[in-house]
């Protein structure tokens, strides 16, 4: 069996990465890719877990989380087109709909 410590390691590298970006940047799009490398983060943490524990349970979730992700980007850059239609901007300051 590999080392199961690596990877949790990188997974956790990899999520961190991701929340200081979603959490720093302005751009839409930058946001929504840093959610994607949460989310892929996580699915190397259950591909990994579940090598290491021997069943396919980990390995079957991951789909699930990826189907969902690609629902998500999907419904995340229509909205950005739309916003980017009517301000002419994806950053996050710019979008205020609750403003009259």
């Amino acid at each position: 069996m590999e080392n199961l410590n690596g990877y949790l390691i990188i997974s956790a590298i990899l999520f961190s990465i991701g929340t200081v970006g979603v959490l720093t940047r302005k751009n839409a799009i930058v946001i929504f890719m840093c959610v994607e490398l949460m989310l892929n983060a996580v699915n190397l943490t259950f591909v990994a877990l579940s090598r290491h524990l021997g069943n396919l349970d980990g390995q079957v979730f991951v789909f699930f989380v990826m189907t969902v992700a690609a629902a998500e980007a999907a419904v995340g850059l229509a909205l950005m087109i739309a916003f980017y239609n009517n301000k002419e901007s994806i950053d996050v300051d710019d979008i205020n709909l609750m403003k009259w």
